[in-house]
């Protein structure tokens, strides 16, 4: 449902002076309405039931009713991932704000711009132990980048428009508004929307230190080995294409994080895959063996450099662009901090490279190619194609990539196995097509994703790939999707375990497979059923293509295949906790 212009226009119409009486909650709808919101993911409760009546009464926004506060967040978490808008959630007090917890966690910890509107007890009562109460602000402090409670009516349009300008800003995150229930029901002065924010205590740098990137830029042409290693602030900054010039005119080796893939193509020859815990060989070697590493909105986590005592055996110069200074030297010491948006900075590396005549050593970084290539030639993803006795899981997302890699397609993820083979085998080109939790490494996440991002791209083909451990989480969102015709098609990879788990139980436990094997699974045909929906069972791997052609061809349909996999297959390659990124593991027979 698109927002008139003239809608827009009325909610932002500070500057007319005229004013009127709203409750509180009438003037939280219009600052939605200023902020062009078109969807709200939420669940009534009595705190927030004024509000609930506010929506009634307006038909811009669709608000969709979700089964279960956490994916409510999910699926404007994953709305927001895939079109780089701010993602709006709305709960009620207490049980309605905890349920909330692990969606605001998980948006923290990946840095997604959303707005996250809570309900809370009367002002009078909070601090009584009223029906309902728990302490927002307290709860939600480390896991968001900032929160408000708002304590008189007047305050509501300042503070949502601090809260937007704030979540989408500087490095991105969810804000957490709390209104108290008398706050959304009490009459305040309405003038309009503010058309503009003052914060003296928050103004993110965007333009980076010109003499520090002509420093980056000197320390680049002379590198011998260079590589590039880039992150999700490069797909957050909208700054995928800036990445790609700057590869293409320098020549050099690119490796993307969990959360970086499709800011450079996967297919170029350029990429060396997705590196870290169970990254390629090639791009873990060109990690730890690089002479200068560009690093472009990335925080060299635990998952990517593993050991950090190990990755500062070598010798390397490092240069870090990031929009949050306290992301730099946080983990890993570098030589030339850049503080600035990806976006802005790369433009104008690139300005200073296409200005100056040096071009990086050609006969060095062909050398340094050769290694990269001698590496490649492993073939570390290899796994057993012509086994026709039990279905392969990265056949399931091969088959799938080869299917949909030229059509106009999303993919979400749970956490697990099945995650990391699909960010191994989908080898996506482009930025916001993969949408996973990386940081949090939140299990549920799939569906409520899918159905946030079908509702952003209707005529897009989405996907979850998931296995039946982590789906069963938010499984009653599919009664959403129903309710809601978000059609979208579940990748189940079932392997009877959880299979992370198990996998770390065979490697570091000898095979103590301690409460991850699933004894009791439903019958997932007969659940989707049940939800409306169509279900597959695929035990077969000749039915893999069929059946994944067959659930394409209903586009109007979710479809859940249950994919019956080899429960013994592992994820290779595989760094081991507390070993170097080099220190891999590439098969059964390291174990």
């Amino acid at each position: 449902m698109e927002i008139s212009k003239a809608e827009i226009t009325s909610a932002a119409a500070a500057s007319t002076g005229a004013s009127q009486e709203l409750r509180g909650a009438e003037i939280l709808v219009k600052a939605l309405q200023a902020e062009s919101v078109k969807y709200v993911w939420g669940y009534p409760g009595g705190a927030v039931l004024h509000i609930y009546d506010a929506f009634y009464k307006q038909d811009t926004i669709q608000h969709v009713l979700v089964r279960h506060e956490q994916a409510a967040v999910h699926a404007a978490d994953g709305y927001a991932r895939a079109t780089g808008n701010v993602g709006v959630a709305l709960v009620t007090s207490g049980p309605g704000v905890t349920n909330a917890v692990t969606g605001i966690a998980t948006a923290y910890m990946d840095s997604i711009p959303m707005v996250i509107i809570t309900g809370q007890v009367p002002t009078a009562a909070i601090g009584l132990d009223a029906f309902q109460e728990c302490d927002t602000v307290g709860i939600t402090r480390p896991i968001v980048k900032h929160n408000f409670l708002v304590k008189d009516a007047r305050d509501v349009a300042s503070v949502m428009k601090k809260a937007f300008h704030i979540a989408r800003t500087g490095r991105p995150g969810p804000v957490v508004v709390d209104i108290p229930k008398d706050v959304s029901f009490n009459k305040a002065t309405y003038t309009g929307y503010p058309d503009k924010v003052e914060m003296r205590s928050y103004n993110p740098v965007r333009k980076g230190h010109g003499g520090q990137i002509r420093k980056a830029l000197q320390l680049l042409l002379a590198a011998k080995r260079p590589y590039i290693y880039t992150g999700g602030g490069v797909i957050l900054s909208n700054a995928s294409q800036e990445l790609r010039t700057l590869v293409d005119m320098l020549g050099f080796p690119c490796t993307n994080t969990l959360m970086g893939l499709g800011a450079y193509p996967a297919s170029d020859r350029k990429f060396l895959g997705m590196l870290g815990m169970h990254g390629t060989i090639e791009a873990n070697n060109a990690m730890q063996n690089c002479d200068v590493l560009l690093a472009v909105g990335a925080r060299f986590d635990d998952r990517v450099i593993g050991n950090p005592k190990h990755f500062a055996q070598n010798e390397r110069k490092i240069i870090h662009i990031d929009i949050d200074p306290s992301s730099i030297s946080k983990r890993v010491k570098v030589d030339i901090p850049i503080v600035g948006d990806v976006k802005d900075v790369l433009t104008e590396l690139i300005a200073m490279i296409r200005e100056t005549p040096t071009r990086p050593d050609a006969g060095a970084l062909a050398a340094w190619w050769d290694t990269i290539e001698t590496w490649r030639k492993r073939d570390c993803l290899r796994y057993d194609r012509k086994n026709t006795e039990v279905i392969k899981p990265q056949y399931v997302v091969e088959t799938l990539w080869n299917m949909t890699k030229d059509a106009d397609t999303y993919v979400t993820s749970d956490v697990g196995q099945h995650q990391m083979w699909a960010a191994q085998y989908y080898r996506f080109d482009e930025p916001r097509r993969w949408i996973n939790s990386g940081g949090l490494g939140t299990m549920g996440v799939g569906i409520p994703y899918a159905m946030g991002i079908k509702l952003a791209k209707p005529d897009s083909e989405v996907f979850c790939i998931t296995g039946e451990g982590s789906v069963q989480m938010c499984i009653q969102e599919l009664s959403t999707c129903l309710q809601y015709n978000t059609p979208i098609k579940i990748c189940a990879l079932n392997n009877r375990y959880l299979g992370m788990v198990r996998q770390w139980q065979e490697i570091d436990y000898e095979g103590r497979y301690s409460h991850s094997y699933m004894d009791a699974l439903p019958n997932f045909v007969k659940l989707a059923e049940a939800y409306g929906h169509v279900g597959m069972l695929i035990e077969d791997p000749r039915d893999v293509e069929p059946a994944l052609r067959e659930a394409r061809k209903l586009k109007d349909r979710t479809v859940f295949m249950d994919f019956r996999t080899d429960p013994t297959e592992n994820v290779f390659p595989m760094v081991k906790a507390g070993k170097g990124i080099t220190e891999m593991l590439l098969g059964s027979e390291d174990l």
